[in-house]
């Protein structure tokens, strides 16, 4: 690991829906790359948590867009072991819990709260040289000059399995949940769920995640970024 890789900057934008295995195609990457990785979803979900702590509803933006403004969001760009805190308190766990779930896509549907973070991650990726960066509209809006932009995806049966393995959640359900949310951030007018037209699309359906990371380690070579 670490070996033959190029120090210089490099960018990798790695977009898709729910349960296409982002989360750790991304951090597998970014270990193999000796680079930082950003799981953008994580800060729109830290955000939706003090949303929800604050007793506001995640459809009342004016609402939503001050609780954003005014908390103190950090996360941690460590592919081995990154960490998110909210006004000094970790909620790792607590982002990915069944209610943040739920309100997440309402919350980063707030204009305000995208140019918020949309700003906060260019910053962030302006300053780590190397970094692979995971999320919706990573491609599209905010690292469109990315070295490598993809977008991953997999079949709806495969997402919602894999989804529902994570959370030990009945599939069927998690199917309908990702269907919910996949028209929500496809659909939203800010920023959308969409393919950038230069991205290349990896189907991870019949992939194993190893593969999925040679695949990316290959397109970074045909590119000379790595």
């Amino acid at each position: 690991m670490g070996q033959n890789i190029r120090t210089g900057r490099c960018v990798v934008a790695v977009d898709g829906p729910s349960g296409s295995g982002k989360s750790t195609v991304s951090r597998r990457l970014a270990v193999s790359l000796d680079a930082r990785y950003l799981d953008t979803g994580a800060m729109y979900r830290a955000i939706t948590w003090a949303v929800l702590r604050s007793g506001v509803d995640p459809a009342d933006a004016e609402s939503v867009a001050k609780v954003a403004g005014e908390v103190e969001l950090r996360i941690g760009t460590d592919p081995r072991g990154y960490g998110v805190t909210v006004d000094g308190t970790v909620v790792d766990k607590e982002i990915r819990g069944p209610e943040v779930t739920a309100a997440v896509s309402a919350v980063s549907a707030v204009p305000a709260v995208r140019a918020l973070l949309v700003d906060r991650q260019r910053q962030m990726i302006d300053n780590a040289g190397r970094i692979v960066v995971e999320g919706r509209d990573i491609g599209s809006v905010v690292a469109p000059d990315a070295d490598l932009k993809v977008y991953l995806t997999a079949s709806e049966t495969a997402r919602a399995r894999r989804r529902s393995a994570e959370d030990a959640a009945d599939v069927t359900a998690t199917a309908a949940d990702l269907a919910r949310r996949d028209k929500l951030d496809s659909t939203r007018k800010t920023n959308p769920l969409q393919q950038a037209p230069d991205a290349v699309v990896l189907d991870s359906t019949e992939l194993g995640i190893d593969e999925v990371v040679a695949r990316l380690r290959d397109l970074l070579t045909e590119r000379g970024v790595q």
